[in-house]
């Protein structure tokens, strides 16, 4: 079983949904950057997204494009992030996806599989490659056992979800709101009930809604409707004030997917 369906069979087994947290590597350093991800995985995130940094994050929002220029500047490149990650991997077991932009991965070429899994790497999230293009990317990871996470939003048709749900291991990524990331969500909507419900009709995996999601409260909501909540502009947020407000947020959200509450 791979570490990523472990990760989330585990918290539905805890009565509660998987805690997935984001965070842009090499943010504001390396060093800086370790720090804030092991103080967050330890704190209690049950899978990390592992940013690679890009000169064009289109789909993200201010927080997430200053962490990328902050991490560029301080060096950042695939390799080592990849680097980093194997860094991590030597001091935890929860798993990692690689969350990126195509156009890094792609000027790895075929190596990517390899590369990537050596690292420590279970799974690829790349933000702008549709499923009718995934496959010079999916492969080479497939074939080295990584998970391939897809995405869906509250745009997409039936017909993308379903080329979508044909490609995609792991966890299916529900955007829970039309736009970038760190706008607010409104949790409570109908429409996201009907989204998020319409999306676990069509996939045979876990469920992780994210996009906007910045308290507890709101994970809490979340988790009766999802099997996983994902956080990531909070969270930069947060390492910005303080590691200590990164570990206090991370524990917030955790306490708040169990669905019991």
């Amino acid at each position: 079983m791979s570490r990523i369906k472990q990760a989330f069979e585990d918290a539905k087994a805890e009565g509660r949904a998987a805690l997935v947290g984001y965070l842009t590597a090499y943010d504001p350093d390396l060093e800086g950057s370790r720090e804030r991800i092991m103080a967050a995985c330890d704190a209690g995130l049950d899978v990390l997204e592992l940013g690679v940094p890009f000169s064009d994050p289109t789909a993200d929002g201010g927080d997430v494009q200053a962490a990328m220029i902050r991490a560029l500047g301080a060096g950042a490149t695939l390799p080592g992030v990849l680097d980093l990650a194997r860094s991590i991997r030597e001091r935890t077991d929860i798993p990692i996806v690689l969350f990126s932009y195509a156009n890094p991965l792609l000027q790895m070429g075929s190596r990517l599989g390899a590369t990537a899994a050596n690292a420590g790497i279970d799974g690829l999230l790349v933000v702008d490659c549709p499923p009718a293009h995934a496959e010079e990317l999916r492969g080479p990871a497939a074939a080295r056992g990584l998970d391939w996470i897809g995405l869906v939003a509250p745009t997409t048709t039936d017909a993308r979800m379903e080329a979508v749900a044909n490609v995609t291991t792991g966890f299916v990524y529900a955007v829970t709101l039309k736009g970038v990331t760190g706008a607010e969500v409104d949790v409570d909507s109908d429409a996201l009930a009907q989204q998020l419900a319409s999306v676990q009709e069509r996939f045979d995996v876990p469920v992780a809604a994210g996009f906007g999601v910045r308290s507890a409260k709101q994970a809490q909501v979340l988790a009766r409707k999802a099997d996983g909540v994902v956080v990531g502009s909070a969270l930069i947020r947060a390492a910005q004030e303080s590691v200590g407000a990164l570990t206090e947020l991370v524990r917030d959200l955790r306490a708040g997917t169990e669905v019991g509450k």
